[in-house]
């Protein structure tokens, strides 16, 4: 059975060219136009992950209230925000909230379809045993992949989809300079050098307020970043 998507985008052309693409992944897509309609029909039905743009009609916020909703109902309903607001201002409050991810509108159909697989993917993990669980550990870091979750010191850090690979990505060979394009690469994203730096930065105070001597992640100016090993 196809999984159902939700979209929340008050732009009809937008909305539109959402639902035709990611229907053609196979997925069950519906469109709704802004808060309330979305609030009035997942009061019936809930779909299995929603896509929402932050400013919704006269709502400048509506989609910050939407998600805010959508978390108090369900911990682990996957939430994407996927808007034209990306000062790290609205990222970082978009995050808070509980997204699972947060992508700018100039991202393509196919890598907006790869970051709902990955959620799609970890969902399914984390309802599986652990059996076959590839576990990488450095010090106070435990990286388990097919879960797609990160500990430092046992405590979990709370990381987006695109947060983890990235963190993935250095862990795997510490001490090696990873560029921003190996970065994108790797979170399957295609993003502007300070939209990198931002999600680093994000990553460093997520792992900050575990523990606040946290200094793992070095920057190698003018070349990329790198796990201390």
């Amino acid at each position: 059975m196809a999984r159902a998507i939700a979209i929340v985008e008050d732009e009809p052309s937008i909305r539109a060219n959402y639902v035709e693409a990611l229907s053609r992944f196979g997925y069950e897509v519906r469109g709704f136009a802004s808060r309330g309609e979305a609030s009035g029909a997942f009061a019936s039905r809930m779909p299995e992950l929603v896509i929402i743009d932050i400013g919704l009609g006269d709502e400048p916020e509506g989609g910050f209230d939407l998600c805010r909703e959508l978390r108090a109902r369900s911990a682990t309903l996957p939430i994407i925000f996927l808007t034209a607001r990306d000062s790290d201002f609205d990222v970082i409050s978009g995050l808070r909230l509980g997204a699972d991810d947060y992508l700018s509108k100039d991202i393509s159909f196919h890598q907006l379809a790869a970051r709902i697989g990955a959620l799609f993917r970890r969902m399914e993990s984390l309802r599986k045993p652990t059996t076959t669980e590839t576990v990488v550990e450095h010090g106070p870091l435990k990286l388990e992949a097919e879960r797609m979750r990160v500990t430092w010191n046992g405590v979990e850090v709370p990381l987006t989809v695109t947060e983890f690979w990235m963190v993935n990505t250095l862990v795997r060979f510490p001490g090696h300079v990873k560029n921003r394009d190996q970065l994108m690469r790797d979170a399957e994203l295609v993003v502007d050098d300070a939209t990198i730096t931002s999600h680093i930065k994000r990553i460093r105070k997520k792992f900050l307020a575990v523990d606040p001597a946290f200094a793992a992640i070095e920057t190698v100016h003018g070349v990329g970043y790198r796990w201390k090993p």
